[in-house]
């Protein structure tokens, strides 16, 4: 992905944020207030143009090498979603296995193990549909997928840098590739946690089905199987453009996501019922909010310095909390540069490494705060909606999942403290 920070200053008055703070109440009420008209991404293209496009006019007048950087930004962060849901889209993990916690925590470890491998939007689409088939049976499932974003689409990516964007643009910058892995403590602590609290939440649930769903799931148990083993290939290949410069990284993407569309196979995409509906949801909500941001870390880099923010606590709390609203890359970028400018002893790209592990920590863990912090948020709840799951909307997910991760995030500001 291409750096975010500007190369020339933009004055930007406070007002010029409303739209982005308008469009995330949008997109947390539209869905109570008005759950027929947003269901169709046509109005959600709508609601996203009436909000941005004043915003985009301001910044062509007045700032439009802020835009052209952020434009940039959304087309390399829409392609690299974008091919891995489609080659993901070619693999179907076949079979249907007992719904037990115990078969259950596996699976979400064994995405969360690949989330550092493929990444988090990769990771998510291969496994979620068979984690939603196995437990299909089942009725006290609206649980699954809240965990599952928590550890496969968010947590489980901290590992490397193919895991998270945020990780990714640390890497670009200078970031060595398996500085990553000192990480692992806090990926360790987060996917434990996580993994014991859905084992007792699930195991209540459990024992609260009703005994002839049980009994149905346990004599409807199908082997697991890979259909278009191919698509493996293109994801391998997508894995590895990462490592290309711009704009043959997002060329190759392309490419490879055609490919996979034309000799991947037919039989995966059409037992994953694939669409390209969640995927345009994705690209339409946050074309809107590419262009929205814009103002908002504008004011952060104008003024971030002023807010006094020098301990390593006070960047993972800080990175976290715009990476629960604002797209986790950019963020990430913005409180890096803010750390380089503190002139503290320059051990890693110009900062010390307590305060790049609080900023990596920080992008990445709290990405799973609301549908908007990371890609895959939203893909995974349209396709457990779709599957007939009940998900919880935009204010009740957000409440839920940093409820659940406060005690992740209480440890690390204990540790950073330590630390330091």
């Amino acid at each position: 992905m291409p750096n975010p920070v500007n190369e020339t200053a933009l004055e930007v008055p406070v007002i010029a944020i409303l739209p982005f703070a308008l469009l995330l109440l949008c997109i947390a009420a539209l869905p109570l207030a008005m759950p027929h008209f947003w269901d169709q991404n046509r109005n959600k293209g709508i609601v996203a143009a009436i909000v941005s496009l004043p915003i985009a006019a301001w910044l062509i007048a007045k700032g439009p090498a802020a835009l052209g950087h952020s434009a940039i930004e959304y087309v390399s962060f829409i392609c690299l979603l974008g091919s891995l849901f489609v080659v993901a889209g070619g693999i179907h993990v076949a079979g249907d296995l007992r719904a037990t916690p115990r078969v259950n925590v596996f699976l979400l470890l064994i995405g969360a193990l690949l989330a550092s491998v493929i990444g988090t939007t990769g990771a998510s689409m291969v496994l979620i549909r068979l984690v939603l088939r196995t437990n299909s049976e089942r009725r006290n499932t609206s649980h699954l997928p809240f965990f599952f974003i928590l550890l496969v689409s968010n947590c489980g990516g901290l590992l490397t840098p193919l895991g998270d964007p945020p990780l990714f643009l640390g890497y670009l910058r200078g970031v060595p590739f398996l500085w990553t892995f000192r990480l692992f403590p806090i990926w360790f602590l987060a996917i434990a946690y996580l993994l014991g609290v859905f084992f007792f939440v699930d195991r209540r649930a459990y024992a609260a089905e009703n005994k002839k769903d049980l009994e149905f799931d346990e004599a409807n148990q199908v082997k697991v199987r890979i259909i278009g083993k191919r698509n493996l290939l293109f994801l391998v290949g997508i894995v590895g453009a990462v490592f290309l410069p711009l704009p043959y990284r997002e060329l190759a993407m392309l490419a490879l996501a055609s490919l996979s569309l034309f000799f991947g196979g037919r039989d995966g995409r059409k037992l994953n019922e694939f669409s390209f509906g969640p995927i345009a949801e994705v690209a339409i909500l946050f074309a809107g909010i590419f262009i929205t941001m814009v103002p908002a870390l504008e004011l952060l880099r104008e003024h971030g310095k002023a807010l006094g923010l020098v301990a390593p606590w006070q960047y993972f709390l800080s990175t976290g909390a715009l990476s629960s609203v604002l797209d986790n890359a950019p963020t990430y970028l913005t409180f890096l540069s803010a750390a380089q400018g503190l002139g503290l002893p320059a051990e890693v790209v110009g900062v010390p490494a307590i305060h790049l592990i609080a900023i990596s920590a920080g992008a990445v863990l709290m990405g799973a705060n609301t549908y908007i912090g990371n890609g895959p948020n939203f893909m995974v709840k349209a396709i457990a909606d779709s599957a007939g799951y009940a998900t919880d909307n935009f204010l009740a997910y957000a409440g839920k999942a940093i409820l659940t991760l406060m005690p992740v995030y209480v440890a690390i500001v204990a540790y950073l403290l330590i630390a330091s």
